[in-house]
């Protein structure tokens, strides 16, 4: 029984420290007038939403059995308005076919940040007019289990933010920044001053990505399906890589290929963190 009311406190506090920080959110955010309400749905997407500070809700639609698997408690205590509703009322605002799993929020969409907000980041992901939301939420996810700092796309060309990307990122969507560039190959050039190596993921690169590999601050530049890198990107980039497959299908999904990358990538920043 301690432990049930030790448990029970820590998260009457919990929710305590949401509601004020949403509410201080709300109120520094009420005066924007150009923020865009989208909507969040499924379990693990709203459940990280509702654990991030930053990120404005507006009002919840969620079904009993899933107000008890988020644990949400008395919805009147939530910060922000909450209805018990049955799937169809879900299925009405966003679709029968989205996979909601019982509860939907309508947010404000985060805004996107400027590259002089990477600070002292050391693992980044570009985006070469990568727009499909399938593809570039399993990109984030991908992105904070290896702990990439940023995920860098252009202005125009790229994904809106919205529940489908929000799905496939499986709540990675609040944990990882997203800087947004007019110019990608200026923003690249700006990369190399602030001591980045950027390797252009290529099926025809020179070299392996292993082998590419150089210096202790990476920035992953990814193409579009089938278009692959823009040709100016390929001019910018200070090395293209690509990755080595032995089976007879010689090119990957640009998530999978993103997820590989990563994965290469982190082993050589550690690897030169351990040798350092």
């Amino acid at each position: 029984m301690n432990d049930q009311r030790k448990n029970g406190t820590a998260k009457d506090g919990h929710y305590a420290r949401l509601r004020r920080a949403h509410r201080d959110q709300s109120r520094s955010g009420s005066q924007e007038t150009d923020s865009k309400a989208v909507y969040l749905y499924g379990l693990h997407t709203v459940r990280a939403a509702l654990d991030n500070p930053a990120r404005t809700v507006k009002r919840m639609l969620v079904t009993r059995n899933a107000a008890q698997r988020l644990e949400l408690g008395a919805l009147e205590d939530l910060p922000f308005p909450a209805e018990l509703v049955e799937p169809k009322k879900i299925d009405a605002v966003i679709g029968a076919e989205a996979v909601h799993q019982g509860v939907i929020i309508e947010v404000e969409a985060r805004p996107a940040k400027p590259l002089s907000a990477l600070g002292e980041a050391t693992l980044v992901l570009v985006l070469d007019q990568v727009t499909d939301p399938h593809n570039v939420g399993a990109i984030m996810r991908s992105a904070v289990a290896f702990g990439a700092d940023a995920l860098v796309t252009t202005t125009r060309h790229r994904p809106a933010e919205s529940g489908v990307l929000a799905k496939a990122a499986s709540g990675a969507l609040e944990h990882i920044e997203h800087i947004e560039v007019r110019n990608l190959a200026n923003a690249l050039e700006e990369l190399h001053t602030a001591g980045f190596q950027t390797i252009g993921l290529d099926s025809d690169g020179d070299l392996a990505l292993e082998k590419a590999l150089e210096a202790d601050k990476l920035a992953l530049v990814l193409g579009a399906e089938g278009k692959g890198l823009r040709q100016k990107t390929r001019e910018t980039v200070t090395t293209l890589a690509r990755l080595d497959m032995p089976g007879a299908i010689r090119s990957l999904n640009v998530s999978n290929a993103a997820a590989i990358s990563l994965y290469v990538s982190r082993q050589h920043l550690t690897a030169r963190n351990v040798g350092g």
